[in-house]
């Protein structure tokens, strides 16, 4: 289906240049940019926007004598996990 877009010339600028190194058209990159900004506003009560992301509430921590400001500290303890 045609339409009729009014870009801005910077923005479109880019879009060509991207399209050119990808080897695809700007309408390409258009309807790409598209699903992927419509896909998170398909579910029920979505409203888009980052994610929500697990997060662990337990109560342990680091096992004690691992300091956690130590990148020595905190390989030697992986490496005997």
């Amino acid at each position: 289906m045609k339409t009729t877009l009014d870009l801005d010339a910077a923005l479109l600028a880019l879009a060509k240049a991207q399209g050119a190194r990808e080897r695809v058209s700007v309408t390409r990159l258009v309807e790409e940019g598209l699903r992927l900004r419509l896909r998170g506003r398909q579910g029920p009560g979505r409203r888009g926007g980052a994610p929500r992301l697990p997060v662990y509430r337990g109560s342990s921590g680091l096992a004690p004598g691992i300091d956690p400001c130590s990148n020595r500290a905190m390989l030697d303890a992986a490496d005997d996990a």
